[in-house]
């Protein structure tokens, strides 16, 4: 199994791992920064780890097990983050690490229907138990809807005109395969915008957002993590598009300052003051030898705080 761990060197080190911790990887994948963590623990440390993929939990399970026992994966989405802890009387640790993109061996699979430039089932579901896939959403959601989903995850000017061109298509036929989706694309806002700015990218990009509901759960999972470290502990994430670096920079910038009415007050009470302390002000990017070795990790950013 081919997969690339991006800013592994980067992410390790910003964990500070004490080989007696607690830490989470609450984006498995294929192991590439579980196996790393799990290396640097001794007996009494611990490594829990999350993941919605069946197959990726299969395929790191085996790869954990040839390092150690110390460790526990969990067959979920990271929102059930602190009652899947709880479970099994966790409810502090020692450093914890999202990295939100989404694994070769997932874009690389032409079933899975994450990539626009291979036929597949229009499908781009991370987790195969959930219900709503990407067919679903541009054959059932108003045009209004679309346009909504793909001027904010997608960030695509033409989003109405996209939405509108499908809406029509979808009038007479269902949309089911990917490259039947891009042709859409492509027939809606004409072969120069097509090639020019390349819209399929931005719109296959919102689908997936919408499908897994990634800015929802991100959004809802960061404070739940902030808050179960101990004091020392480090919160790493790694983010492949503006709106995920946008979520993480505003809630680290939140739990680290004192609120904005309490600020130049010469006493500020307990609960008011910052539990967090930004560790890198400018964000890490993958190194020119990184980015030679793997192009698919030129849009990483790497933010870390630590627990005060």
């Amino acid at each position: 199994m081919k997969h690339y761990s991006v800013m592994l060197e980067e992410i390790i080190a910003s964990l500070n791992i004490k080989s007696d911790g607690i830490y989470v990887d609450a984006t498995l994948g294929y192991a590439g920064m579980s196996k790393e963590i799990l290396k640097k623990l001794n007996t009494k440390g611990f490594l829990v780890a999350f993941d919605q993929d069946e197959e990726a939990v299969n395929y790191s399970k085996q790869v954990l097990e040839n390092i150690s026992s110390n460790f526990k994966i969990i067959a979920t989405n990271f929102v059930h983050l602190k009652e899947e802890l709880a479970k099994l009387n966790i409810y502090e640790i020692d450093g914890i690490i999202f990295d939100l993109g989404f694994s070769s061996p997932q874009i690389d699979d032409e079933e899975r229907g994450f990539s626009f430039m291979k036929d597949a089932p229009l499908d781009m579901r991370m987790d195969k138990r959930s219900s709503l896939t990407a067919q679903d959403i541009v054959n059932t959601y108003k045009e209004e809807k679309l346009t909504e989903i793909f001027f904010a995850y997608g960030e695509e000017k033409m989003a109405k005109v996209i939405s509108r061109g499908i809406g029509k298509y979808r009038s007479t036929k269902k949309i089911s395969r990917t490259l039947e989706l891009v042709e859409v694309i492509k027939a809606s806002v004409g072969a120069k915008y097509f090639y020019q700015a390349h819209p399929e990218r931005k719109i296959f990009q919102a689908l997936r957002i919408e499908v897994n509901k990634e800015l929802e759960v991100l959004e809802k999972v960061l404070p739940d993590a902030i808050k179960m470290l101990k004091k020392g502990g480090r919160i790493s994430v790694i983010t492949f598009h503006s709106l995920e670096d946008k979520i993480v920079k505003n809630t680290f910038k939140k739990y680290s300052e004192v609120p904005e009415e309490l600020k130049g007050l010469p006493f500020v009470p307990e609960e008011y003051q910052p539990i967090l302390k930004i560790i890198n002000k400018k964000v890490i990017t993958p190194t020119e030898e990184e980015l030679k070795i793997n192009s698919r990790s030129h849009s990483a950013k790497l933010r870390i705080a630590e627990r005060i």
